[in-house]
């Protein structure tokens, strides 16, 4: 299938701002399959990178694909999760740390399964060049994407909120509405308005509508975790967003972001903070002193933690 026609099918999704959703998600749990710490003994290695697998009654998706080409499907091997069953994945934006595993999750994972991870959702501009030093390509998807095509997977690229599944939202590109600069690159980027700061335009989330309130999942945020969740509550609706999970960025944030950032999450309701990856330790200790939140329901992620939708996290022994 070609990539126009791929376009043209998921064109009516894109038709308006809003993302209504027929029946709201139920049993959602979400497990980490990459990132810095390793939760339990013989459970996994981290790495500076970022996945998650999401299951919402009954269907799943992978949610990036770690950094270290071999991470996440060892990882996913010893914590016995079938990764072979999942036939549509998404990248949240174009770094390394969060396409390494692609090609090796989708060529072994395919000799049990031609259609496992044989589906990429992107957001549009993940594509975009980075223009490097020397002339090297910054962009850690785009030298793979020839390769991935010729196993026989396929990009859908999404310019606005799509759903992916019944009650859960692929956001697109996040609009800055705030100046959350949740970003430590000083490269450039090529788009159609010329070539510009890369502040990662792309960066996406997804969002599950649950009765209770809305659960983000991100991949680094990028455009910021308030930005994201502000354009949640407008794209799918305007509820509290109850629960947040992955990388924030938020490692080298100052006190007074931090606590600018603690307010906004008292202020959308955010009950659980599952924080991974580029969300840094001692920022995740002191949004959780900020927002009111306690040592069960704040928790610095590692690998093997989860979420479950009504009973909440388990952090894993580590972070315990």
């Amino acid at each position: 299938m070609s990539r126009v026609l791929v376009l043209l099918l998921v064109s009516p999704i894109l038709a308006g701002p809003t993302v209504a959703h027929a029946a709201r998600a139920t049993d959602v749990k979400v497990t980490v399959l990459s990132t810095m710490l390793v939760g339990n003994a013989n459970a996994g290695v981290g790495e500076w990178g970022f996945a998650a697998v999401l299951e919402v009654d009954g269907q799943r998706l992978l949610i990036d694909t770690g950094a270290r080409a071999e991470t996440v499907l060892a990882n996913a091997g010893e914590l016995k999760v079938d990764l072979a069953s999942i036939t549509d994945l998404v990248i949240t934006h174009n770094h390394a740390d969060h396409t390494g595993g692609l090609l090796v999750l989708r060529r072994e994972l395919a000799k049990k399964n031609p259609k496992a991870l044989s589906r990429v959702h992107v957001p549009q501009g993940i594509f975009y060049p980075r223009p490097g030093p020397n002339g090297r390509e910054g962009n850690g998807l785009l030298p793979l994407k020839a390769q991935y095509e010729a196993t026989g997977g396929v990009f859908v690229e999404h310019a606005g909120p799509a759903t992916l599944m019944p009650g859960v939202t692929m956001l697109g590109p996040v609009p800055r509405v705030h100046p959350e600069r949740n970003w430590s690159v000083s490269g450039r980027v090529q788009t159609p308005d010329g070539l510009v700061e890369d502040n990662v335009p792309e960066d996406t989330s997804l969002v599950i509508d649950t009765a209770d309130g809305l659960v983000l999942i991100s991949g680094c945020g990028h455009a910021g975790i308030i930005n994201s969740m502000e354009h949640a509550r407008k794209a799918v609706r305007a509820a509290p967003v109850v629960t947040a999970i992955g990388g924030f960025h938020l490692f080298a944030a100052s006190d007074e972001t931090l606590a600018w950032t603690a307010g906004k999450l008292k202020e959308f309701g955010v009950r659980h903070l599952l924080g991974a990856h580029c969300t840094g330790i001692e920022a995740l200790y002191r949004l959780r002193q900020l927002a009111g939140l306690t040592r069960q329901t704040a928790v610095v992620g590692a690998v093997g933690a989860s979420y479950t939708h009504g009973r909440g996290i388990d952090p894993t022994a580590l972070a315990r």
